[in-house]
């Protein structure tokens, strides 16, 4: 009789044990470094607890064998990053994916080519002020890199190339929490955390196909790619293509468009691995949203091209002994018996119900046979218990770890795609060991983002010690406050605009004036709440630059930053005498006012 823990463990995999046991490993190193730079700060030992961890990476990345002596060993910053963008016929939502990433980076450092699009794709990345190139042909994404990244000529001018997909808006903390993963010099690539885009108008199909996803990005990030990015024990299967970040010293040795393959992220991986070129690192915080397919069709083709694509890689690179191939031997087998198991589920829940519905199948030979074996080694509890507990379990996780309850009312279907998603897995082997690809591909159907839903944040000024260049443009003025705002938050957010404008700023060579943005009257009939949340993020970033200025010892202007923040915080704090009470110093606003 197989127990119904046996069946869960067959079910949800080793693989999930073993990596979230590693990932709570390195949440525990994550949570104890915290700790630890929390007491050197009350120490006072910002500026010099910094000092030992740049010589040691600098001493650690010299000795590399073959290092390229372009690289820094030092904090990378936005004027470090080129942003490529490739796009086929993506007009319906470039315009949002433009405006996330531009606000976020200089300009001149977005660039697009346009994969033989047919519609205004390329007219509008133009008009939005991007680099922009096409190709004269229908290559395929691989091929479009790989000509973009020649043509820009994008590895001699920039240390960090981001491949962002035309679906994707950036998250405005992405580059702050995702560019000190390459303080290490060991880490040569960056994985971007994906959520899915909410506040489409979506058919009931459409919203249990997006929840899925959701679901499955969920799990796999928090504890599949958590413990597999540890630095200490690093081998992931994929660096998702839809924002991503590369050293561009390691492009050169990475056959980013080989024949045969249909998709180019599970290849550039494999290359970084079984080349030995670094490791790849993530975070949960460097955020990025993508449109998933909303109807069934799109679905079962996005997935089916996904399994293909890792096939094909697979079959392309031979195993080595390394890490690498341990991981990715145990994610396939695993891959291959779940799937399998859970194929045949709905097949033994039919022999041991049959009976009860209809008893006289039992007399029947060949059913008896079949139903004395399955009863023999499995139960119904076991099957309620084994796997429709635990695979409600984690929609409630996700749920609350989310915040979206909606999840909750969707649980009972997400065993039917799990099904269905078994299917196009297992039948997407053959086809991935005898087929080639093109590389060509078609987007699924995309969906204009309302205004309300995730409306783009606004810029966002980098973190010190990875300054991003001011754009040109006019001293602002302190912005109006909103009747939503709280009297406290007031000084600090009138006084934050003219304390950046009032510090020198280097000006790009190549910077271009930034096109004027178009108000539309929908955002401005947006509720007051919504300005006040945008103001709060204001203040909360405004904090964090300072923070990290201190903790890296920038120089004069971080200095600069820093006292401006700490008089803003504690003009926001006095009292109704006009001192400054002592438990505001050094605190941000909104603790203080919570």
């Amino acid at each position: 009789m197989i127990p119904w823990w046996g069946l869960a463990v067959f079910i949800l995999g080793a693989n999930f044990a073993l990596w979230g046991s590693i990932g709570v490993c390195r949440l525990s190193g994550v949570l104890a470094g915290k700790v630890h730079a929390r007491r050197a700060a009350l120490a006072g030992l910002h500026g010099e607890a910094a000092l030992p961890d740049t010589v040691r990476i600098r001493r650690k990345a010299a000795r590399m064998p073959g290092w390229d002596r372009r690289r820094r060993a030092g904090p990378l910053t936005v004027r470090d990053v080129a942003v490529l963008i490739p796009a086929h016929n993506e007009s319906v939502v470039i315009e949002d994916t433009l405006q996330a990433i531009m606000g976020l980076v200089p300009d001149g450092h977005v660039h697009v080519v346009s994969d033989a699009s047919t519609d205004d794709t390329v007219g509008i990345a133009r008009r939005a002020g991007a680099k922009v190139i096409e190709t004269t042909s229908n290559v395929g994404k691989a091929g479009a890199l790989k000509e973009a990244i020649e043509r820009f000529g994008l590895i001699r001018r920039f240390q960090v190339v981001m491949l962002l997909d035309a679906d994707t808006r950036v998250d405005p903390n992405y580059f702050v929490a995702g560019l000190p993963m390459f303080d290490s010099p060991d880490v040569v690539a960056v994985a971007g955390c994906v959520r899915t885009a909410g506040g489409r108008h979506l058919s009931v199909i459409g919203r249990i196909l997006v929840a899925h996803r959701q679901r499955i990005y969920a799990i796999g990030q928090r504890v599949l790619k958590f413990g597999q990015t540890w630095l200490r024990t690093n081998a992931t299967h994929i660096v998702p293509g839809f924002a991503s970040m590369y050293r561009t010293d390691v492009l050169p040795y990475i056959d980013m468009n080989p024949p045969g393959l249909v998709i180019e992220d599970f290849n550039m991986t494999f290359e970084i691995y079984q080349k030995r070129l670094g490791k790849v690192g993530f975070t949960l915080s460097a955020v990025a949203t993508t449109q998933d397919p909303d109807n069934f069709h799109d679905y079962v083709r996005q997935t089916r091209r996904w399994a293909v694509g890792m096939w094909q890689t697979v079959r392309r690179h031979p195993p080595r002994a390394n890490l690498f191939t341990a991981m990715l031997t145990l994610l396939l087998m695993e891959l291959i018996i779940s799937s399998f198991l859970y194929l045949l589920l709905p097949l033994v829940l039919l022999v041991m119900v049959l009976p009860d519905m209809a008893g006289g199948v039992v007399h029947w030979p060949p059913f008896a046979e079949v139903h004395l074996a399955v009863a023999s080694h499995m139960k119904l509890d076991g099957l309620l218990f084994g796997v429709l507990v635990p695979d409600f379990a984690l929609t409630c996780a996700v749920a609350l770890l989310d915040r979206r309850p909606l999840l909750l009312l969707i649980g009972p279907v997400f065993p039917v795609l799990r099904l269905v998603d078994s299917a196009i897995g297992l039948a997407a082997i053959p086809f991935g060991w005898i087929s080639a690809s093109s590389g060509r591909w078609k987007s699924p159907a995309r969906r204009v983002m309302p205004a309300e839903a995730d409306e783009p944040a606004p810029a966002v000024p980098a973190a010190a010690g990875r300054p991003s260049p001011a754009k040109p443009a006019a001293v602002p003025s302190a912005p109006p406050v909103p009747q939503a705002l709280p009297v406290e938050l007031a000084p600090l957010i009138q006084a934050a605009p003219m304390a950046r404008a009032a510090r020198p700023v280097e000006a790009t060579p190549a910077a271009q004036p930034a096109p004027p943005v178009e108000t539309s009257p929908a955002v401005n009939a947006k509720p007051n709440r919504l300005a006040a949340r945008r103001n709060r993020e204001t203040a909360d970033r405004a904090l964090v630059r300072s923070r990290h200025a201190q903790a890296r010892g920038v120089g004069e202007m971080a200095a600069h930053d820093h006292h401006s923040d700490r008089k803003a915080v504690a003009q926001a704090g006095r009292n109704r005498d006009g001192r400054v009470p002592a438990d505001v110093e050094g605190r941000g606003v909104r603790d203080h006012l919570q």
